[in-house]
């Protein structure tokens, strides 16, 4: 999500207004950054949004999307490690294991629908929600527990669309089937696996190329993303970014 793209900012701002400048706010997201560490560097799956999209047309960026409460309900072959749970949930009143597992169970729906990427396990699986029907007919059942959390950004005020967006990353090897036509939305126009230096110098909006630096920082201390570490949450207070670990 451009969270922090501040020239993209001042554009909205007078369409924003248009609807009465009222702020909006923020809708759950949730975006998942698939690792590759099988070569000599580790590589980062990205694909092009299509230039028809009005949010953030013929960028580079990770899957993902508005995360659907009702992903919450669906089964799993296992669930987040707990010391990632503790730190998806959060503090607050919004602050449940629901919301948690609903933020990171449509990281992996999305992945599918836009990346035709199903992360689980091989097996029987079965769910009536329409949404899922893909892993239903791969027998795939999805596991989160590879899942780990890498950061979090809010949409700035007085943008005309905002997210609450919560980036997650997981290995190539949790992934157990592979569509050769990519997803079925066709949300992205191409997929490609880069390196992160090559990566950061696509063109990615300026919260991705800001992640992708945190991630690569992570990865040199922390190459195997052990779980329950620190997140950098990036937000507006007081009319200026800031970034605080949560």
């Amino acid at each position: 999500m451009d969270g922090l793209d501040k020239a993209a900012v001042d554009r909205a701002e007078a369409k924003d207004f248009s609807l009465g400048g009222k702020p909006m706010r923020p809708r759950d997201a949730a975006t998942l950054i698939l690792l590759d560490r099988s070569g000599d560097q580790v590589r980062v799956l990205m694909g092009r949004r299509h230039h028809k999209h009005a949010f953030m047309p013929g960028r580079f960026v990770f899957p993902g999307g508005r995360t659907d409460p009702a992903d919450s309900r669906i089964p799993v072959a296992s669930g987040l490690h707990p010391d990632e749970e503790r730190r998806l949930i959060g503090t607050g009143s919004r602050a449940t294991a629901a919301r948690a597992r609903a933020v990171a169970m449509s990281a992996i729906r999305e992945t599918y629908e836009e990346a035709g990427l199903l992360i689980g396990e091989k097996g029987a699986f079965s769910t009536a929600a329409k949404d899922w029907q893909g892993f239903v007919e791969h027998g795939v059942c999805p596991s989160l527990s590879g899942l780990r959390y890498i950061a979090r950004a809010v949409t700035p005020p007085r943008r005309v669309r905002r997210f609450d967006t919560r980036f997650l990353a997981a290995w190539r090897d949790d992934v157990a089937v592979e569509l050769p036509d990519g997803g079925p939305t066709h949300e992205l126009e191409e997929l490609v696996w880069l390196p992160i230096p090559e990566a950061k110098e696509t063109e990615v909006p300026l919260i991705t190329c800001t992640i992708l630096d945190d991630l690569e920082a992570r990865l040199k201390v922390d190459p195997d993303l052990a779980p329950g570490a620190p997140v950098p949450f990036y937000a507006m207070r007081r009319n200026r970014f800031e970034r605080t670990l949560v």
